[in-house]
């Protein structure tokens, strides 16, 4: 009878630790989602609100200023206030502000919740991966677990464009935020439990260097998009703001005693090589997720569903690729993958926008958003396989958040500088995209073969 107990808590607790890790995965899927899921919706957003292309940056950038600026720090309030407490409380956050803003009357309003939706997005994102430590401890089963928290939350992209055009074509641009608040009630319905509760810790945080820090980001993406509206006295004092909080930073970082930046990561070449080639792969993606809506819809008028099926070629690699590069990191090593990746994503801007200036029809687009998805689908797994490789002993639960605070401030800096090109022409911006890949491909490549 022991024996058998023994068997039923042991099936009830690996049960209960699958059923948290699902909801750990449906968190992150759910804030992926709202990244790529907006994008169909521009032109019916624009006409709804009544807004430019520069209101339209502000609706994605304000969401990825918080979510980049935050993910500093975000870990170490997850470690401070208990992982679990700061993943349910940033999810329910996410549920109730996309239910304003599914209401939102005006822009501004609008870009204010998509803020906020991006704090709660910080809340999620580092502490789901410590939750994920608490219900597996083994190293080999938590591969496992990554594995699986990695392709359920990949899959966002994958369904975003197309949930998106759905939505938007039935029942309008709100929709899309309707959507998040059932996705939010499974998640904590599964994360509940004693299994997911971490303990406290004592990590202390520099709330006011973190505060300047999103400060100066905010300004910086204003800056960007005053001068791409040819607001050029806009972006001139924006620009100043943005050096003057700047100043402020790296002052208050040199006397603080738990700087926002960990300056030992910063000065392995490898490092920052890796996270200026993740910045570029965050540029190119949520930059071509900016502007080529606007061309499909409004240039060669396909409806939101239309488009949302016109991205599967970009996105469909993302679902398919990850395992097979996981394979091929382990026994390549990261470089290889990473220099491909960014060689694809280089040449695939390249066929997007030779197709966009020559008006080629959709299947040389197509073709471009294949290359771009293979690029990003198997430079992102190497390349966090190779920061945390390269990160000084100790340190590689912070070089992964900063990774992923630094393709935030990519996808931010993507939808401002791409954006910017749209009135000079869409296909300007995807060049831009295509030599922002290359460039990343050069630094990279040469930091690797100076350091090895």
């Amino acid at each position: 009878m022991s024996i058998l107990q023994s068997r039923a808590r042991t099936s009830a607790a690996s049960s209960g630790r699958t059923r948290a890790l699902l909801g750990i995965s449906l968190g992150y899927f759910m804030v992926l989602l709202d990244m790529t899921v907006l994008s169909v919706a521009e032109p019916d957003l624009a006409a709804s609100l009544h807004t430019s292309v520069a209101g339209l940056q502000w609706a994605t950038t304000g969401y990825t200023v918080a979510f980049a600026a935050l993910l500093l720090s975000a870990g170490a309030v997850a470690d401070r206030y208990g992982a679990h407490r700061v993943f349910r409380c940033g999810t329910a956050a996410f549920g109730s502000v996309s239910l304003l803003s599914a209401f939102a009357p005006n822009l501004w309003l609008l870009v204010a919740l998509r803020v906020l939706l991006g704090v709660a997005a910080a809340a999620c994102v580092p502490a789901s991966m410590a939750m994920i430590s608490q219900l597996y401890p083994d190293p080999a089963r938590r591969a496992s677990a990554i594995s699986t928290w990695a392709a359920i939350s990949g899959a966002a992209v994958a369904t975003g464009p197309i949930a998106g055009g759905a939505l938007v074509g039935l029942a309008g641009w709100r929709s899309i935020f309707i959507v998040n608040v059932p996705i939010a009630m499974v998640v904590l319905a599964l994360s509940a439990g004693s299994a997911v509760h971490c303990a406290r810790g004592e990590r202390r945080i520099d709330w006011l260097a973190q505060l300047i820090a999103a400060v100066a980001l905010a300004l910086c993406t204003d800056a960007l998009i005053a001068a791409g509206a040819q607001s050029l006295r806009h972006a001139a004092w924006s620009l100043g703001g943005t050096a003057l909080a700047t100043v402020v930073f790296i002052r208050l970082e040199r006397r603080s005693a738990a700087p926002v930046l960990n300056r030992e990561l910063l000065r392995a070449g490898r490092v920052r090589a890796g996270l200026f080639a993740g910045a570029a792969v965050n540029f190119a993606l949520t930059g071509a997720l900016f502007v080529l809506p606007l061309l499909l819809q409004q240039q060669r008028h396909l409806s939101p569903l239309q488009t949302g099926l016109a991205f599967l070629p970009l996105t469909v690699p993302f679902a398919v690729i990850p395992p097979l590069a996981g394979r091929v990191v382990a026994r390549v090593a990261a470089r290889r993958p990473i220099l491909a990746g960014l060689g694809l994503l280089a040449a695939g801007g390249a066929v997007l926008a030779v197709a966009v200036f020559a008006d080629l029809a959709y299947p040389v687009l197509a073709s471009g958003l294949l290359l771009s998805g293979f690029g990003v689908a198997f430079a992102l797994p190497a390349l966090v396989t190779a920061i945390v490789n390269a990160a000084p002993p100790g340190t590689a639960g912070a070089v992964g958040g900063l990774l992923n605070a630094v393709r935030q401030v990519g996808a931010t800096l993507g939808v401002a500088v791409m954006g910017g090109l749209v009135t000079p022409g869409i296909g300007w911006a995807l060049l831009t995209s295509a030599a922002a890949c290359a460039l990343a491909f050069i630094v990279f490549g040469y930091h690797r073969a100076a350091e090895s």
